[in-house]
């Protein structure tokens, strides 16, 4: 990744088949401006041309403050005239950097300790687990300032907490307390702030443990009955990739280890 050239707020590295990607804007509460956005796209095109050197990925936010705030609002403010048709393109762009952590190969762990609202959850809400302190909080506050979620947002929330919790934090605008956002499925875990790191190293080291083709398989499996529009789609899709694991020199030689022990 770093024979690219650095990024201009984002701290990218690999380390033993782990990339952590740290927004690094802690001034602003790690606000996703454009220029992050596509930091974030960058790195994760990298990851998928280094895939076999990434086994998971953590995002998380620099400072011990935020996750992330959300939008840069500098760049959304002004009259519509001043935007259109830049704005058209960013918010496809940006579209594509959030649903990035779901597309990955690997799995993806939003390691949340602070904030974490508005585009700042959108991109947790794209990560396969969000593991949070327990002094984090939540929200979606864009009708706050005259705006709609985006970027998937509405849908992801809509699968996570249901719809009338999706509504509520919406229409309100308030944020919640990171016991509540697991209450609601916002959430994998919450635990405190000093064994955050602790615990998403627990899990990483968990997903190395497994095999790397059936990982991917699985999450590829996972992602497509989540938008199989029936169980028969789903269950089409989950058997094709469950034959190309079957074949895999990886299930012969783990299968073969575990029945010889």
């Amino acid at each position: 990744m770093p024979e690219y050239g650095p990024y201009r707020h984002l701290d990218a590295r690999v380390d033993d088949g782990l990339a952590t990607l740290t927004i690094d804007r802690p001034a602003t509460h790690n606000a996703l401006n454009t220029a992050t956005m596509h930091d974030l796209g960058r790195a994760f095109a990298e990851i998928e041309n280094h895939r076999d050197a990434v086994d998971a990925v953590v995002i998380e936010g620099a400072g011990d403050e935020a996750f992330s705030a959300g939008a840069d609002l500098a760049e959304y403010a002004g009259p519509f005239e001043d935007h259109d048709p830049d704005q058209r393109e960013r918010q496809e762009r940006f579209h594509e950097v959030f649903r990035a952590p779901h597309d990955c190969h690997a799995p993806v762990i939003a390691k949340i300790d602070g904030f974490c609202i508005g585009g700042g959850l959108v991109l947790a809400l794209y990560c396969d687990l969000r593991i949070a302190s327990e002094r984090s909080t939540f929200g979606l506050p864009t009708a706050a300032v005259g705006l709609l979620p985006t970027g998937g947002a509405t849908r992801r929330l809509v699968d996570a907490v249901g719809e009338s919790t999706a509504k509520e934090l919406v229409f309100t605008a308030e944020r919640v307390d990171a016991a509540r956002a697991q209450r609601e499925g916002l959430l994998t875990d919450v635990v405190a702030a000093d064994t955050l790191p602790d615990r998403v190293t627990e899990l990483v080291e968990s997903m190395q443990t497994v095999g790397d083709d059936a990982r991917t398989r699985a999450k590829q499996a996972i992602n497509a009955a989540v938008a199989a529009p029936d169980p028969a789609t789903a269950r089409e899709r989950e058997a094709s990739l469950w034959w190309a694991q079957f074949e895999s020199e990886e299930r012969r030689e783990r299968v073969d280890e575990f029945v010889e022990k």
